[in-house]
């Protein structure tokens, strides 16, 4: 069954996020047609669109998935820890007792996907995602989609340290603690730092001082 033609966007951007296609992939019209069962005008669309937002830049007449360099990566992570600290405090103030309920259910259930980085990487994004839309602020969550949509020009995921999956729902555990009792400092505080160690753990990675488990 065909997917609809105006998911090209979407599946394309998954991709990327999911590793499939990698910074420095070239990325075909016809070929992304074909994958994803769609008509070649909304991938030329969608593809125009990823360009626009510098997800794909151009090498000659083809496009490439755009890669991060080292300034980059840190000014990257710079926004995420003052935009992700925010909605924490915000959420801690905000969000519904269902809301909470939720995150918490998340840091339990994906206790389950330790040693799987791929499927931690997926939940993490809900996670965050989740945190996002409990801080009730519309214009935060849509910066923060920006954000988070450049993180997918990074090859691998930071959960794919060994042990830095066990670290991180420690971490997500004590972000979800402080959004509970509802103090938006504490919130604010261990989200920072749970980006920060993340950003720290990216750095190593790409220096190959520490070892992926993938």
């Amino acid at each position: 069954m065909k997917a609809p033609q105006t998911d090209a966007y979407s599946l394309i951007l998954e991709a990327i996020d999911m590793g499939i296609y990698k910074p420095g992939d070239r990325l075909v019209e016809s070929d992304l047609a074909e994958r994803f069962g769609v008509s070649r005008t909304p991938i030329r669309e969608a593809l125009q669109r990823l360009e626009t937002q510098s997800l794909l830049t151009r090498d000659g007449r083809s496009l490439i998935v755009s890669s991060l360099d080292h300034n980059q990566l840190a000014e990257l992570y710079v926004v995420r820890a003052e935009l992700e600290g925010l909605a924490a405090s915000l959420a801690a103030r905000h969000a519904t007792e269902e809301e909470v309920r939720v995150l918490r259910d998340m840091v339990e259930k994906d206790r389950g996907l330790l040693g799987n980085p791929s499927g931690l990487a997926r939940a993490n994004r809900r996670f965050h995602k989740q945190i996002h839309l409990a801080s009730h602020n519309r214009f935060l969550v849509q910066q923060l989609d920006l954000v988070h949509r450049s993180m997918a020009l990074m090859a691998t995921t930071s959960l794919a340290a060994v042990g830095r999956d066990e670290d991180a729902l420690k971490e997500h555990d004590a972000i979800v603690s402080a959004i509970e009792a509802r103090d938006s400092d504490a919130a604010s505080a261990a989200l920072r730092a749970h980006i920060s160690k993340a950003f720290v753990t990216r750095l190593k990675l790409d220096s190959g001082e520490v070892v992926s488990s993938v």
